[in-house]
């Protein structure tokens, strides 16, 4: 019996998705236009002499007009350079009043007939305009009929390129990077020439490209500024206009120079100004290789195109990426607690965040080898006092070697007191004093604080070792000892053999490191870190936070660590920093913070269920709805929050009897691993959801799943009360 046949599959270069047929009523006018745009080049090139085009092109006249328009067309560059560049960054960077009027002003020679902006700069800078006596009489200077009559009519229609594709390329670079290199202590004009410039070049050298080219093909506003004069103002357009009347051959020939070079400008950028999608395969693939996990190709080395802008071979260390073996189980315990912390929080809702119990913390933070501090600088201690209004208003002081822990829900001010004290946002002003020092007036890149954002903001155009050194070449230190002093930051926090690559090259937990390593290079009197090991894995996460806390040890400024991780908060820090809505909720040390939390958020990140009400009778009307039994009630009107410990929760299929004094009805919403426990996400109608931990075995017994009906119950003694 035959079988029957099965079509074969369409190639992947022809498979359409459904519905990707293109509309005839569409793609007949996009034929259409493209033969309209196409027809007029192909008339060219159809009615060129080619056994004449070398004739053509090297008579005296063409020879001449050609030097004179790049004469012209490099003048008219190196002016749109010095004016455009600046104004680019203003329109980018700075609001000011005015601002739509201006970004017009630098739009109407794109849009203004050539011949109508002649006349207006000859009405500007002729001899009987606005400013064209005053340049006569006190410089000599007389631009109409003259080659820098050519230059400043090519300039006029050519900047507005420079300045819109600049512009655009600033207004998608992250201010980071440029706050951090502030923070490093490199001035304006430093963090201009070294961060901003390097890293918009594409940009820059797009719009420089489309300048010299609308530059060399000028005609309009150059033959009614600076007129028609052979050997002064005649460019090659003027050239071609002047051949047409004499020898249409020869004018094609010449047009057809101007085409060639104009489609050879086109076909350079690639796409870069008008956003074509030629160049993005090459960025994706770069973007693949750096998104490669902690640890992955942690030996290698670049590759000699990859050394550093100096051009030096980079020194890293031998030896691979990783953790040292300094820790051992230190680091296992460490990378334990983390899990657990990332497993519990995926147990249900904001109410239900995960959990870690304090003896995971402590097994998480003991047993670590002691690695000796970097020697502070004698004498250098500075303790700090902020004063911070606006979004977040708290007073923060803290002796010299104190570790801070800023936590708090999204939106809490986290970033904006960061922000605050390091002088870069209108949100929030701190009144900051450093030592003796009152640095309130200061400028960022002088107030000695140094600041590692979220994503790192690696200077994509340098290498992880001239990255680290950045900050003290900015300080004024020899490149040599800069460089020492850079490859060992790098070698302690496991990354000295990456020091010649670029941070496209490296992972995310890499590149974190070398930021991390920027940062302490930098010898700052106050550190900023804003979840500096968010993109660590477990392992790499202890090992570094073991560095970081030899560091802090003996470091002799104020360390704010913005995290998340309640393991990191109780390992790194004195203190605990609790914000929300802007202001200070707790400040108090770790083990004060776990025992007696004073924000359901703080209590919720620690694995507790946290209960907000208001203390009635024999316990707590809970906010959302219901009542709670304690057995140390509060005055009545005392606002509380109840915090019960998951493991203190009790789950039954039959409503219990006997001692319990909180029994609510639930269904079982969710159940997740955490650790050697399961932890059981219980909603009811008559209280808040609740977190239960149990063992495997129990759940096995009571037959959970997702949608059983089941009772939960707490003893009043299991349930701690914080006044509000």
């Amino acid at each position: 019996m035959s079988r029957p046949r099965t079509p074969a599959p369409a190639s992947a270069g022809r498979r359409r998705a459904p519905g990707a047929r293109t509309p005839v009523a569409l793609a007949v006018p996009a034929l259409l236009a493209i033969a309209f745009l196409l027809m007029p080049l192909l008339g060219i090139l159809a009615r060129t002499s080619w056994g004449d085009l070398g004739t053509h092109l090297t008579s005296p006249g063409v020879l001449e007009a050609l030097r004179l328009s790049l004469l012209v067309s490099c003048w008219a560059l190196g002016l749109s350079l010095l004016l455009g560049v600046p104004l680019a960054w203003l329109l980018a960077r700075v609001d000011f009043p005015g601002k739509v009027l201006v970004r017009s002003l630098v739009l109407l020679p794109m849009v203004l007939p050539p011949t109508v902006g002649g006349v207006a700069l000859l009405l500007g800078f002729g001899r009987r305009g606005l400013l064209g006596p005053w340049l006569e009489n006190t410089f000599g200077i007389v631009l109409p009929f003259h080659t820098s009559g050519a230059v400043v009519a090519a300039t006029f229609v050519a900047m507005p390129f420079l300045v819109i594709s600049l512009e655009g390329t600033l207004a998608g670079l992250r201010p980071s990077y440029e706050e951090t290199a502030a923070s490093l202590g490199a001035s304006p004009v430093r963090v201009f020439c070294t961060v901003t410039l390097p890293m918009v070049a594409p940009g820059l050298a797009a719009g420089a490209a489309l300048t010299w080219a609308r530059a060399l093909g000028e005609f309009g506003a150059t033959i009614t500024f600076a007129g028609n004069l052979p050997g002064t103002t005649q460019t090659l357009p003027l050239q071609v206009y002047l051949l047409l009347q004499d020898s249409p051959e020869a004018a094609t020939s010449v047009s057809l120079l101007l085409l060639a070079i104009a489609m050879a400008v086109l076909v350079c950028l690639r796409g870069r100004w008008t956003g074509g999608p030629a160049d993005r395969s090459g960025r994706a693939g770069r973007r693949g290789r750096a998104g490669r996990l902690d640890g992955a190709d942690g030996s290698g080395r670049a590759s000699g195109a990859d050394a550093d802008r100096d051009g030096e071979p980079g020194t890293g260390s031998p030896g691979a990426d990783g953790p040292s073996a300094c820790g051992g189980d230190a680091a296992a315990g460490a990378a334990g607690a983390v899990g657990a912390v990332r497993t519990a929080r995926t147990a249900g809702t904001a109410g239900t965040a995960g959990t870690v119990a304090p003896s995971a913390v402590g097994a998480a933070t003991a047993g670590h080898c002691e690695s000796p501090a970097p020697d502070p600088s004698p004498g250098e201690r500075w303790p700090l006092h902020a004063d911070v209004t606006g979004f977040t208003e708290l007073a923060l002081q803290a002796t010299p070697g104190t570790t801070i822990a800023v936590v708090g829900p999204n939106g809490a001010g986290k970033t904006t007191l960061l922000r605050a004290l390091l002088g870069l946002t209108p949100r929030a002003r701190a009144a900051l004093r450093l030592g003796e020092f009152d640095v309130t007036a200061l400028p960022p890149h002088r107030r000695g604080v140094a600041w590692v954002p979220q994503d790192g903001a690696l200077f994509p155009h340098l290498t992880a070792l001239a990255n680290t050194a950045y900050g003290l070449r900015a300080q004024g230190v020899p490149r040599a000892e800069a460089r020492r002093t850079a490859q060992h930051w790098l070698d302690r926090l496991g990354v000295g053999p990456l020091a010649h690559r670029r941070p496209a090259q490296l992972s995310g937990g890499q590149a974190q490191r070398v930021a991390l390593a920027r940062a302490l290079a930098a010898r700052p009197r106050l550190l900023l870190l804003d979840e500096p090991l968010a993109a660590l894995d477990q392992t790499t996460r202890a090992h570094v936070r073991h560095t970081l806390r030899g560091h802090l040890a003996g470091f002799g400024g104020v360390c704010l660590i913005v995290t998340h991780d309640p393991v990191e908060a109780v390992s790194l820090a004195d203190r605990v920093l609790v914000l929300d809505g802007g202001h200070a909720v707790q400040d108090a040390p770790p083990a004060e913070v776990t025992r007696n939390p004073r924000s359901p958020w703080v209590a919720r990140m620690l694995g507790r269920n946290a209960w907000p009400g208001m203390a009635a009778g024999d316990g707590l009307a809970l906010t959302g709805g219901g009542h709670l039994v304690v057995a140390d009630p509060l005055p009545d009107g005392t606002e509380a929050l109840a915090v019960i410990a998951p493991e203190a929760v009790s789950v039954h299929l039959d409503k219990p009897a006997g001692s319990p004094r909180n029994v609510w009805p639930g269904t079982v919403r969710e159940i997740t691993a955490a650790g050697s426990r399961l932890r059981v996400v219980v909603t009811s109608s008559e209280a808040p959801d609740l977190v239960a931990e149990i063992t495997p075995a129990a759940a096995l017994e009571l037959g959970l799943a997702d949608g059983a009906a089941v009772w939960t119950s707490v003893k009043a003694t299991e349930v701690t009360l914080v006044k509000l």
